[in-house]
């Protein structure tokens, strides 16, 4: 067992999970989606204390003390549904403009009872007293205590080369299969785990940012990237005798998407990462992660054309086709091309997709990139070639693929998968135009999985199996278990795997989350994800047949989510 950190004390009641979802933290509403609201109510890393206490006309009097005390809450448990700035984001707005016009009892007893719609009863269910609650209702009545912006200097104060380039081995200096490491996210303990996915041995375990949200491999497969949701990158060098981190730098307050540039003769040039707050990404030397350029992405919204002062960045991918990257912006619904070519007369396209834009991946050609809208019940379709909205497919309430999944359908031909968190389906939609043109970009397919509160689809080009998680699944049979289709036979429906039983940890949630496969494609990894005072595991299952595998772990294994194949993350497969 491993004792609770310390760092996460203040935030016991609150929701300590990034965008992976929540630990039943609070109770939802009785006709709320509990998949979709755990998914949506995240707590912001950003210090409450940075923000400046600010006193609003017609608002109730509150003492600096009851001030301060309000924006750590709001912080910890509402900024990440309605904004740090509570123009709205998966909830509704909270500006002061409808705050006092609705006046306090109605606060009162929103944040009491919630809404179907998925506001949290946050009275009824323990998590708030009535003092609380009335303390909440007044602040969110005065205009929204603003933090402070992240400049290129504010960077550069953070940022560290530890061990320069020139210093840094010229070949590997290690006897590691690199093409099959996996780079393994604990997340409350701020660390990431190198295993080797041949003898399923710790290679080394690395002190990273909290929270750390995603691993991305740089184009050579040398470099790992590691971004927390502290806005934290580590860059870890596997050519060392043992890996470790040469350079890193914060990039903001909060943030969660991180790569490098993978177009033939930009390889490695250049890194990004994009931040929740403030609302920009930025652009780095992919050798030392110096900042180079920061591009701010406020602006007006793609439904309603109106101005959004906090559209935060999600998924960012690396172009093939052109010396660009392509970013996912949450709020506005654009998705933005930006070109490397020259930093100091960047070019940068706007596609208007759809609102919030989340998560996503490639198809197979590696020409469209593919992508969630989730509030609009949308994947937008990118052409990365031609630089335009290619399509916008509808699709099941509040898709969440990860990256997806790429495979052949033996009716349609080439497909991409995704499933959902609001609804137990798994849609495949035709990428192939130019072989099956009366397929592409449709929804050609659609099974049902075990439930809703899906957050991953995984298969690989040397598989027949499709695996799709239910992390956010309220039924424990559900979430600690993993549905799995043969991809020549849907009609057969799918086969439940006991995943967190095989990993026999005693009690605890145990939600089965994030297949990954090995280098080969004969073996996927599950995270059985516990509380941070409970045992984790990962869970090794033989693609082929189905069994279990191996079982992996240790004191070490502290909430593992991610989990990021060396080779796999560098070539894009999925």
């Amino acid at each position: 067992m491993r004792a609770t950190n310390p760092f996460l004390k203040p935030l016991a009641l609150a929701v300590a999970v990034a965008s992976f979802g929540a630990m039943n933290a609070y109770a939802a509403p009785k006709n709320a989606d509990p998949s979709v609201t755990a998914y949506e109510g995240t707590a912001s890393p950003i210090d409450s204390s940075s923000a400046q206490t600010v006193r609003t006309p017609g608002a109730p009097d509150l003492t600096d003390a009851e001030f301060e005390t309000a924006k750590q809450i709001y912080f910890e448990r509402c900024a990440g549904c309605h904004g740090v700035l509570r123009k709205g984001a998966t909830g509704k707005p909270l500006t002061p403009d409808i705050t006092q016009e609705r006046g306090i009892d109605y606060l009162k007893a929103f944040i009491s009872y919630g809404s179907p719609a998925g506001m949290p009863n946050w009275l009824t269910s323990g998590d708030f007293d009535e003092e609380t609650v009335e303390l909440m209702a007044k602040y969110v009545m005065h205009e929204p205590p603003v933090p402070p912006e992240f400049s290129l200097a504010d960077m550069k104060d953070t940022w560290e080369v530890i061990i320069p380039p020139e210093d840094r081995p010229t070949k590997q200096m290690n006897d590691l299969n690199l093409e099959n490491i996996f780079s393994v996210t604990l997340r409350d303990a701020g660390e990431i785990a190198l295993i080797d996915g041949d003898s399923k041995e710790v290679v080394k375990i690395i002190k990273t940012g909290y929270a750390v949200h995603i691993s991305r491999m740089s184009a050579s497969g040398r470099y790992v990237m590691v971004i927390g949701r502290d806005a934290l990158i580590n860059m870890v060098d596997l050519w060392m005798e043992e890996p470790e981190t040469v350079a890193k730098i914060k990039v903001g307050m909060e943030a969660r998407s991180v790569e490098t540039s993978k177009y033939k003769g930009w390889e490695d040039k250049y890194a990004i990462a994009g931040t929740y707050w403030p609302p920009q990404f930025v652009i780095m030397d992919g050798d030392t992660l110096e900042p180079k350029k920061i591009v701010s992405t406020r602006g007006m919204t793609v439904s309603k054309q109106e101005y959004h002062p906090e559209p935060r960045v999600a998924a960012i991918v690396a172009s093939h086709a052109h010396p660009e990257f392509i970013v996912n912006v949450k709020e506005t619904g654009k998705i933005l091309l930006a070109n490397y070519e020259d930093l100091d007369n960047m070019n940068i396209a706007y596609i208007d997709a759809a609102e919030y834009l989340h998560d996503g991946g490639w198809d197979a050609s590696m020409r469209y990139f593919m992508t969630a809208a989730n509030n609009s019940n949308k994947i937008a379709v990118v052409d990365a070639k031609d630089r335009n909205l290619e399509a916008l497919v509808d699709v099941g309430q509040t898709p969440h693929p990860g990256r997806g999944a790429n495979f052949i359908d033996p009716e349609h031909g080439p497909v991409w998968a995704t499933s959902h968190l609001g609804d137990p389906t798994i849609q495949m939609i035709g990428t192939d135009p130019e072989g099956h043109p009366d397929k592409a970009w449709k929804v050609v397919r659609t099974v049902n999985g075990q439930g809703g509160g899906s957050l991953f689809v995984k298969t690989h080009p040397k598989s027949t199996n499709l695996w799709v998680d239910t992390a956010l699944n309220p039924a424990e049979s559900v979430s600690q278990s993993i549905a799995v289709f043969d991809i020549n036979n849907f009609d057969a429906g799918y086969e439940a795997l006991p995943i967190a039983e095989w990993a026999d940890l005693g009690e605890g949630p145990k939600r089965v989350v994030q297949p990954e496969y090995n280098r080969a494609g004969d073996e996927v990894w599950f995270s059985v994800w516990n509380t941070q005072d409970k045992n984790s595991a990962i869970v090794v299952v033989d693609d082929k047949t189905r069994e279990l595998k191996k079982v992996i772990k240790g004191e070490y294994m502290v909430t593992p989510t991610g989990k990021f194949n060396t080779y796999n993350t560098q070539h894009d497969v999925y």
